[in-house]
């Protein structure tokens, strides 16, 4: 399906009518949308049970050498956290820049603007973890005259995906569909403008895919690729984004840089640096990742290599 793909007129009856019940509870202020926050838990979580099993299922690999009383914890603050989570992203919809920058704070955004007067594009490395949607909020921080953006899969059902691209436009960053992501790159620099784009790194790799396999959260993780080979290929800057959760409703960043120079890395390493900051990221509040996301569901036998043959062969450290 293309990004530009129109609706169909039924189509835009469903997306205007959910749009206008987004902005209504978007315009409400941030400790009502708590309320209904902690409402949704209650029905997200003890009513319907949510993919429970798949979390509990998660930080029981993850984290063995906790006592089940500290797992089943982290697995009540996760689903506060996501139904806050959800609603904050609503919030997005209609929140001003000043707020956004109360509430998202960074630390060494140096760092991307000296790549950038340097001449140099740069890939933002981070997962789902924290509000990773407001991570969208560095695009008017920057000195203007950057292509800022980030990276996103098209939806199939057209009406969510227009709504989730106007959500993410709030604060004047880009939408850029995944497989356009190099052409387009490669246009703002024709153009002469350098970019900032963010990539979340964290998903699992789709089976036909060599990944990058590693250890991860106490288990054999696969770990998509592209972003290593993107980043490489165009000698981009590499920082990771390490976000924490000061209280409720606000955040901070640290900008670490992984490497300025990236052409000449050795494979895997790069993927490898992002795995291990976003595991320490992880650990130090760990009911703030996506543990729904059944994100160890493939095994390297699932998989297959360039020449289409079954793959998995490959580990950490290997090229």
């Amino acid at each position: 399906m293309s990004a530009t793909e129109p609706m169909v007129w039924h189509e835009k009856i469903i997306y205007y009518l959910l749009l206008s019940i987004i902005l209504t509870v978007s315009i409400q202020p941030m400790r009502l949308l708590y309320v209904l926050s902690d409402i949704a838990y209650v029905i997200v979580y003890r009513m319907v049970g949510y993919r429970r099993r798949v979390v509990r299922k998660n930080l029981r690999l993850s984290f063995p050498e906790k006592t089940d009383a500290e797992r089943l914890q982290i697995e009540r603050d996760f689903y506060h956290f996501f139904c806050d989570y959800v609603f904050e992203t609503i919030k997005l919809a209609t929140m001003s820049r000043a707020e956004m920058r109360r509430r998202m704070v960074y630390s060494g955004l140096e760092h991307v603007t000296d790549a950038l007067a340097q001449g140099k594009s740069t890939s933002m490395f981070l997962g789902h973890y924290c509000n990773w949607e407001w991570v969208t909020s560095i695009g008017p921080l920057l000195p203007e005259g950057y292509f800022v953006g980030q990276i996103y899969h098209i939806l199939e059902w057209k009406v969510m995906d227009r709504l989730l691209l106007r959500v993410r436009s709030q604060m004047g960053t880009h939408n850029v569909p995944m497989a356009e992501t190099l052409r387009r790159i490669i246009k703002e620099r024709q153009a002469g403008r350098q970019a900032v784009i963010g990539f979340i790194s964290d998903q699992s790799p789709i089976i036909y895919n060599t990944p990058y396999w590693t250890t991860f959260l106490n288990q054999p993780t696969p770990f998509i690729n592209g972003t290593e080979r993107l980043t490489k290929k165009l000698n981009m800057a590499a920082m990771y984004f390490d976000i924490r959760r000061v209280k409720r409703g606000y955040y901070h960043i640290d900008i670490i840089p992984m490497a300025m120079e990236t052409k000449d890395i050795p494979d895997w390493q790069l993927t490898q640096r992002y795995a291990e900051l976003l595991e320490q990221s992880i650990r130090r509040q760990p009911a703030l990742w996506l543990w729904s996301h059944n994100r160890w569901k493939r095994k390297p036998e699932d998989f297959f290599n360039a020449n289409g043959e079954k793959d998995g062969k490959k580990t950490a450290g290997e090229s």
